[in-house]
């Protein structure tokens, strides 16, 4: 009897209490709903609010596939859903539909999205619960959608920026190039597969492949591989095989070719690994992007910005697309270089194909003229495609057309010394006027040095030897007595303080200089060797050049500038030498030219001024007799620039010498 009115009591509780609590509205309902919407949550939003006509049209798979879907493929976020609110005393009807202005906006991939639409509510019982359930259907996605339309997205490509030198002449930039193609009707002789096949780098199943796609007829123009424009001799013997034919395409085209190729780069189809890393950033598996050089550091710049459309597409064949929203394509920039491309030109074409490398630069301004390796490779080619028998050719050519030399570190030699000098001079150790008696072609402190003695090559020389002797005659012993009175300490502090050790503040990576492997000079003998550009001392073509400019600037080295856009002028590195210093080096460096060793570029219209420098390669701690030779020079009465040149294995064919007679004729070309 307990239990039973118990049971009694609670019930009515229950009643009671259902009965003092307030009835949903429709307000809260939609409330409710716009919470899940703003947060994709479309299963909750279809199991909870649809009423049963809207489910009775939509299946789950419509409602709530479907949008995930759009939302994934269109990027759509930051969704934001608000409505109108009723004034606070609507009382609300059952037995009629209630309706809100509902504001919605959201971001996709191609702008925002922004509309109005009124939603009803209709009260309405499922399984034995009543409340209010939305009336919905696809314009509430996006306005203009209709049930059985399809949602498509475009994407326009931008153009590609381009990249020229300070004078606006075109490094990389979008020209034409031609398309090689056959005409099947007149292309019936099996051989002359074989024979485009081999002339174009390609395979005979490929072209039957490119002959066997489902539109092709026999008249029509099939294209098999694209060929840049300067690729004349190629595209004459193609035209001599009966049904080839070429046509004008769009392509990149790199006017300068292999002497600017490892500054230029070249761009290529993007890798799987370049892919995975700017998967984020709208490319796709057949986009191009920068392979190597300018055209790879720049990149971001010189893509641009996709344009994206997205769009609804009616069932009916005549119907007109509607656009839902859309952003156009941003060209990418057009960058200038401080290269001159013509004199990078000339530069290159002096160096005859040797390998070796230069660099060229503003004294005044730090601003890079040249940025020269060679032998080069045809960007072109690299761009097209090229076949790996062909690559493997340049891998295996000795002379290495593929290394970026400018990037690298070599050893200076003889072309250090002027820097040892002003060091000392600085430091108070060397008084350029005091001569040193020296005799015999090798000298060595002491006999604790054991086998080790510094050599010098011209013993001719005549006593006392001072420093203009010494630079004229290039005597590694007046150097190395030299920096053992100003002492290690002193020594790799003031190479320090050209920058040595540290990286070259530059827009692309260059492997800096280095005074050793650990940066210490731990012997006399090592001491000694360092002061003439030996040891284990290694010197980036670009520092070298900059070095130079503390003779022209009395002691300021400017920061290295690429980019034209990038503010010119800034000092690296400051007080290096003071102006009488640099006053007595610049008299001694024009004798070098005059009445030294690098005759060959005693020109008698220009009166240039430098060092030449020969270094022995060294394995194991053994000489393999070859030499690489340096040359830095600059015009004494008008130094618009300062030209550093490299070339390798200098041993037959007269040294450094060489290289100075080399890089004479890129000042008579450009005086």
């Amino acid at each position: 009897m307990y239990k039973k009115l118990t049971g009694v009591l609670s019930i009515l509780f229950i009643i009671l209490l259902s009965g003092c609590q307030e009835k949903v509205t429709p307000e809260d309902r939609l409330a409710e709903y716009v919470v899940h919407w703003n947060e994709g949550e479309f299963a909750d939003m279809y199991s909870d609010y649809l009423n049963k006509g809207t489910k009775d049209v939509f299946e789950t798979e419509n409602f709530v596939a479907r949008q995930e879907k759009i939302h994934s493929d269109f990027s759509i976020e930051n969704v934001e859903v608000t409505y109108k609110k009723p004034d606070e005393d609507t009382e609300w009807n059952t037995k009629e539909p209630a309706k809100f202005d509902v504001q919605v906006k959201m971001d996709t991939v191609a702008g925002p999205v922004e509309f109005e639409k009124t939603m009803t509510w209709i009260y309405e019982t499922h399984d034995e619960t009543e409340n209010w359930f939305v009336e919905w259907d696809t314009s509430f996605i996006f306005p203009e959608l209709g049930e059985k339309d399809a949602v498509g997205i475009y994407t326009s490509k931008p153009a590609r920026g381009g990249i020229l030198d300070r004078n606006g002449l075109p490094i990389a930039i979008n020209g034409k190039g031609e398309e090689v193609g056959v005409v099947p009707e007149k292309f019936t002789d099996e051989a002359s597969k074989t024979k485009l096949a081999k002339l174009l780098g390609t395979s005979v199943e490929y072209i039957e492949r490119q002959l066997n796609q489902g539109w092709v007829r026999p008249a029509d123009f099939v294209p098999i591989s694209k060929v840049a424009k300067h690729e004349t001799v190629l595209l004459e013997q193609a035209i001599e095989i009966s049904g080839v034919t070429y046509r004008e395409t769009p392509m990149r085209e790199y006017p300068y070719g292999e002497a600017l190729s490892h500054l230029s780069g070249y761009i290529g189809v993007i890798t799987a690994e370049q892919l995975e890393k700017r998967k984020d950033k709208g490319y796709t598996e057949a986009d191009l992007i920068g392979r190597e050089g300018m055209e790879q550091l720049l990149e971001d710049k010189l893509r641009g910005t996709s344009g994206v459309r997205i769009y609804i597409q009616p069932p009916e064949k005549e119907a007109k697309t509607i656009t839902v929203a859309e952003k156009s394509a941003v060209d990418g920039e057009t960058i200038s270089l401080t290269i001159d491309a013509e004199l990078q030109k000339t530069t290159y074409e002096a160096m005859k194909g040797e390998a070796g490398n230069s660099a060229a630069v503003d004294p005044k301004t730090g601003e890079m003229l040249t940025l020269v390796s060679s032998p080069g490779f045809d960007p072109s080619e690299m761009m097209l495609g090229i076949s790996g028998d062909r690559y493997k050719e340049l891998q295996e050519n000795p002379l290495n057309p593929l290394l970026a030399r400018f990037t690298r570190t070599y050893a200076p030699g003889s072309t250090l010394k002027p820097m040892t000098a002003a060091i000392g001079m600085e430091a108070g150790t060397l008084d350029p006027a005091k001569g040193l008696t020296i005799n015999g072609k090798s000298w060595q402190k002491e006999e604790s040095w054991g086998n080790y003695r510094v050599t010098r090559v011209h013993d001719e020389a005549p006593n006392p030897i001072d420093l203009n002797k010494a630079l004229v005659y290039s005597d590694n012993i007046y150097f190395a007595q030299q920096a053992l009175d100003m002492g290690s300490n002193t020594f790799v502090e003031g190479l320090n303080n050209f920058g040595f050790g540290e990286e070259v503040p530059f827009v692309s990576y260059l492997k800096p200089s280095q005074i050793s492997t650990d940066g210490k000079l731990g012997s006399l003998g090592q001491l000694a060797d360092t002061s003439f550009g030996q040891g284990e001392m290694l010197t980036n073509i670009v520092h070298l050049a900059s070095m130079y400019e503390v003779f022209i600037t009395d002691g300021v080295m400017y920061k290295p500038t690429l980019l034209l856009a990038d503010e010119k002028g800034q000092v690296w590195k400051d007080g290096l030498l003071s102006a009488e210093n640099a006053a007595i080096l610049r008299t001694s460096l024009r004798n070098v030219v005059v009445d030294g060793y690098a005759q060959e570029a005693n020109l008698p219209s220009i009166p240039l001024a430098g060092k030449t420098g020969t270094t022995e390669l060294k394995a194991a701690g053994e000489v393999d007799g070859k030499q690489n030779g340096f040359f830095v020079a600059y015009n004494s009465e008008n130094p618009t620039f300062i030209l550093a040149m490299m070339i390798e294995s200098v041993e037959d064919n007269g040294g450094s010498a060489y290289v100075a007679e080399l890089a004479s004729t890129v000042f008579e070309k450009h005086n």
